[in-house]
């Protein structure tokens, strides 16, 4: 590789990796799997383009790094792209392990979205328009699907290799999430997306918006005997398989009657944290007031919480107070999703 499109390679990886790792944040069904694949793909190719990129400039360094406080914060660059990759791969590799209080995945993403930042300013303040040699050139092509194709090995080989060596990597699930107190009750990890922490409160359900008539259900009107078994898997790093027990979104919408044109449904928690959902998959999903058995405890919802398969953990609202029925999703849903915590209610003060 030219030194320019080693650059090149160096920033579009960081911002692949980056795009990849958001969009993992919404990917919670098999089908969408490859998009872990991608961003660990993606991983290994900027390993590799790192290595390279050592092998040049290192050799060449010597005394100059204490002249050049450029070549200081070169390197200060290349130290931040090689631990954002060894704390992705000791995660993946070495089971879920906390520093700090946060666990190593959360470390990952935080210091994939600072690397971000360094990498867009750098560019707009140093970047050299790449030139046709660095992008068209035979060798840079081949050397870049070489690159390509390794990683792509290497991830392919990795989880074999990890169960072989009996590594707790090997026994992931495909968002990278370990196990965590499955069939265990409320015996499992209580998490808020941001710092959620309403008081314990059981107020009454209410179903409004575009519907015939709106529904208000007390607590003890939500346990109707629908049960369903479904993976809450946390950005955070763990999964937890649960069997859920409560009332079905479906037939809360029926009795209340949908009007039509309606399309979507938010689901709404007592702190303005909420999420939508289009309206036949909302139907599927479920209001749990049970889980295992056991009534639903405070830290993991109570008195009611969403259950929603195939989606990420951030997305099973807790603490519902309402649910609405619209003509179009939700634009507002991921901002609530931090401000949320800076409520009365999301504070315990309300």
């Amino acid at each position: 590789m030219t030194p320019r499109g080693t650059d090149w390679s160096l920033a579009l990886l960081v911002a692949a990796g980056v795009a990849s790792g958001l969009a993992t944040w919404f990917a919670g069904s098999p089908g969408a799997s490859w998009v872990f694949a991608a961003h660990a793909v993606g991983g290994g190719s900027l390993a590799l383009v790192l290595v390279v990129k050592l092998r040049r400039v290192l050799p060449r360094i010597g005394d100059r790094a204490r002249r050049d406080p450029e070549v200081v914060r070169g390197l200060a660059a290349l130290a931040f792209v090689a631990l954002v990759l060894v704390s992705g791969l000791a995660w993946s590799t070495a089971g879920r392990h906390d520093l700090g209080g946060y666990s190593l995945l959360v470390w990952h993403g935080a210091l994939g979205g600072a690397l971000a930042v360094v990498v867009l300013a750098h560019a707009l303040l140093r970047a050299k328009r790449p030139r046709r040699r660095d992008v068209a050139d035979r060798r840079q092509f081949l050397t870049a699907a070489a690159v390509g194709a390794a990683a792509l090995v290497a991830w392919r080989i990795q989880r074999p290799l990890e169960r072989a060596l009996g590594l707790p990597g090997g026994r992931r699930r495909f968002t990278g999430s370990y196990d965590a107190g499955s069939f265990s009750g409320n015996d499992f990890p209580t998490t808020s997306w941001v710092s959620d922490d309403p008081r314990p409160r059981a107020g009454p359900l209410a179903v409004g918006g575009r519907v015939r008539r709106e529904l208000a259900l007390a607590a003890a009107e939500l346990d109707r005997g629908d049960e369903l078994t479904a993976t809450l898997d946390c950005t955070g790093g763990f999964s937890s398989t649960q069997r859920w027990g409560g009332v079905r979104l479906g037939r809360l919408l029926d009795e209340a009657g949908v009007r039509a044109g309606a399309r979507h449904v938010r689901v709404i928690s007592r702190t303005g944290y909420r999420w939508s959902f289009p309206l036949e998959e909302a139907r599927g999903l479920l209001l749990a007031a049970r889980v295992g058995g056991e009534p639903l405890s405070h830290g993991h919802g109570a008195p009611c919480r969403l259950v929603a398969p195939g989606r990420r953990g951030f997305q099973w609202v807790k603490w519902v107070e309402r649910v609405e029925v619209h003509e179009d999703p939700d634009p507002g849903a991921l901002a609530s999703t931090v401000l949320s915590s800076f409520s009365a209610a999301g504070r315990g003060g309300a």
